[in-house]
């Protein structure tokens, strides 16, 4: 979940004359990084299936996760070897890969063990927590809009959590709470990226490689210690073909990202990616890993609804001869 683009991406220059701009902000004929996102979000989505089959091999989400990022890490140290040298003198970068590494620590952990649907839903709470960290943070003052959308976000988590008893719709579940510091903790990532954007984009990918190697590793080993998570155990050959799909998965989801985000605005690129919702939703209803109740798919609807609100092009005044959107 660290490969996510950051929020306030710059606008994208102009197209050239005679090239025909959508609505959406994107250039016409621009399906193929639509389509890449679309590969990310359902690599992510579906990606709930690889981590429950490595835990029935004996490996635990976290020690999946810690694994796959240290690959990750050390071949982009290889590739990128001046990132190394930045990341550890940047203090701004390690609270990036702290926030990184608690994303998908609370996201990977809880798609494994909870109910995927809520699970998602919960996670995609990001867009509330981004208003109030971008306020905190980067000095931001909420809009109308923005405190709309926070609302609109906090009443479909309501409505999800509730489980139609008495009392206040709390979590009661360490999935929904790991969905939850997951969903914060990728708010708070967008966040630092935009914070730390004068910093080289290799350093910070390192970081939030760096951050989901170390945090998951730590928390799995704490757990070890305390008797609540299994050891590493040595794995079969089922099971490394399972690790090396998801490996792979995560490999070609980041290169479709990379090259969808790079060429989309930032406001597309949000949209598309609200699609994770419909795979994991779909996938995991199928395969009997969650169950879609009309409380549910209320609180999904308001959820969806204030991310989709949030990452809607916002018209702005075009400068004299410009091109209308």
């Amino acid at each position: 979940m660290v490969d996510r683009p950051a929020l306030g991406r710059p606008k994208p220059a102009a197209p050239p004359p005679g090239v025909r701009r959508s609505r959406w902000g994107h250039q016409s004929g621009k399906l193929a990084p639509v389509a890449a996102l679309v590969l990310n979000a359902f690599v992510w989505g579906c990606s709930w299936w690889p981590f429950r089959a490595l835990a029935n091999e004996g490996v635990h989400a976290l020690w999946s996760t810690s694994l796959i990022y240290l690959v990750a890490f050390v071949g982009f140290v290889l590739l990128r070897p001046s990132a190394l040298p930045e990341l550890l003198r940047t203090p701004g970068l390690w609270l990036l890969a702290a926030a990184a590494g608690m994303t998908n620590v609370g996201f990977n952990w809880a798609v494994s063990i909870g109910d995927v649907v809520r699970v998602v839903l919960l996670f995609y709470l990001m867009p509330a927590w981004s208003v109030l960290l971008a306020w905190w943070i980067l000095g931001e003052r909420p809009s109308g809009a923005g405190l709309g959308r926070l609302l609109l976000a906090l009443a479909g988590v309501a409505t999800v959590l509730d489980t139609g008893g008495t009392g206040l719709p709390f979590p009661r579940a360490l999935p929904e709470w790991l969905a939850l510091a997951g969903g914060f903790s990728f708010a708070l990532t967008n966040v630092l990226l935009r914070r730390l954007r004068h910093v080289t984009a290799g350093s910070r990918v390192l970081a939030m490689f760096g951050g989901g190697m170390l945090l998951a590793g730590a928390v799995a080993w704490t757990g070890v210690q305390q008797g609540s998570i299994a050891p590493l155990p040595l794995l079969g050959t089922h099971g490394w073909l399972l690790a090396v799909l998801l490996a792979a998965g995560f490999l070609v989801a980041n290169l479709g990202l990379q090259y969808g985000a790079s060429r989309l605005p930032a406001h597309t690129t949000a949209l598309v990616m609200l699609s994770e919702v419909v795979f994991a939703s779909f996938s995991s209803v199928a395969l009997g890993a969650a169950q879609l109740t009309p409380r549910t798919l209320a609180g999904g609807l308001l959820i969806v609804a204030a991310a989709a609100w949030s990452a809607w092009p916002r018209r702005e005044a075009a400068a004299p001869g410009a091109p209308q959107a």
